[in-house]
């Protein structure tokens, strides 16, 4: 099986107003709102080496549960982290072949190979959006699948409550991305969806947001494709949308803003300045959605007033939106980045840029200021 010779290959190797989430039922005048930089709270989401991750995969460890550094934190050194990174694969291995053996054995039982010796066909593939973090975004056919599964991979920003829908025979694995650590290659990822295809299982791939916007799905469905795998895309409601109404923010506005663009902060080969595109999304009648984007946001600022934005443009930054966690800036361009600097805001955050942010509510100015501010830009 093609996971089966990838893990077996791997594991070889290793001998400026910042406040929280309002009371959507009274919500607070914004200059009187004020939050703890510290960032003691819990995070919504599957944090790398949590407790939490280890705990909810624990199937994939039940021979080395009793070894209590499985759960103490590594080092944050590349080095380390590559090391940590192959030996969690290699500890997985043994259960993931278990698991294959028993798919197998399960739809054959079943009769899931047509009888009389016919050959099994593929089993199913999901990718499955989650929304920006609230649960109850998700939608009624999401729910269904992702109850459905035999086994469900997914990503950092599924967030916990999202997790709670799985059922409580399937399996989850933890495949999540942050910077500077991936749990899984993103061809590691196709293995595995293949493999248990493969095997006759029902396999749900779970994203944060959409799945096919800045999610990889793309990839991920076209490489399955190429393999002779049916797979089902089930939509989530992109962290642009959702965050965006959690914050009256109307992405598009008669008037206001015409158009709505969505870029991402990260190139395809990492860097620093990826923003290429600025020249053509300085549009004062368009608005910018930055996913991504804490580390690039300077460098794009500056590129599109440049490009002639206007510095006071409205503008928001908003970390774990529809959380609980949530936390925004709201601040004109030419001062978003120091704000957010100053709030210590961490991923994942959106970015929003455009007339349309004066439009919400929580916009720290008087009306008769957003008036001027929408009409003067």
């Amino acid at each position: 099986m093609a996971l089966v010779s990838r893990l077996q290959s791997l594991s070889s190797s290793l001998s400026s107003t910042h406040f929280r989430k309002p009371n959507s039922l009274n919500p607070q005048p914004i200059c009187s709102l004020h939050f703890n930089n510290s960032p003691s709270y819990t995070s919504p989401f599957t944090e790398k080496h949590s407790i939490e991750r280890y705990q909810r995969d624990q199937w994939l460890y039940n021979n080395q549960l009793e070894q209590p550094s499985l759960f103490s934190l590594p080092p944050d050194t590349d080095a380390d982290s590559d090391f940590t990174r192959q030996n969690d694969i290699a500890l997985q291995l043994p259960e993931l072949r278990k698991l294959l053996q028993v798919l197998r054995e399960k739809r054959e039982r079943e009769g899931g190979c047509g009888g009389g010796g016919g050959k099994c066909g593929p089993g199913n593939v999901f990718l499955v959006g989650t929304g920006p973090g609230d649960p109850e975004l998700l939608t009624l056919k999401a729910v269904r699948v992702v109850q459905s599964a035999d086994l469900l991979l997914y990503d950092r920003l599924v967030s916990n409550h999202v997790l709670d829908f799985v059922a409580s025979d399937a399996r989850l694995v933890y495949v999540g991305k942050t910077a500077g650590y991936h749990s899984r290659t993103q061809e590691e990822i196709h293995e595995l969806l293949l493999s248990f295809a493969e095997a006759g299982a029902t396999v749900v791939r779970l994203k944060g947001g959409d799945p096919l916007v800045f999610g990889r799905g793309g990839e991920e469905m076209d490489f399955l494709q190429q393999q002779g795998i049916r797979v089902q895309v089930i939509p989530g409601i992109t962290a642009a949308s959702g965050i965006a109404a959690e914050l009256g923010i109307p992405l598009t506005h008669r008037g206001v803003a015409n158009s709505v663009r969505f870029l991402t902060g990260h190139s395809r080969k990492g860097g620093t300045d990826p923003l290429f595109v600025a020249e053509n999304a300085a549009d004062p009648d368009s608005t910018l959605v930055v996913y991504m984007g804490l580390s690039t946001l300077p460098s794009l600022a500056q590129k599109l007033v440049h490009h002639g934005l206007p510095p006071t443009t409205p503008a928001v930054a908003v970390e774990r939106g529809t959380t609980p966690q949530q936390r925004m800036v709201f601040a004109e361009l030419k001062d978003l980045a120091n704000e957010i600097t100053l709030a210590e805001l961490v991923s994942p955050t959106l970015i929003v840029i455009g007339k349309v942010v004066a439009l919400s509510p929580l916009w720290p100015h008087t009306l008769n200021e957003v008036a001027a501010l929408v009409g003067a830009i």
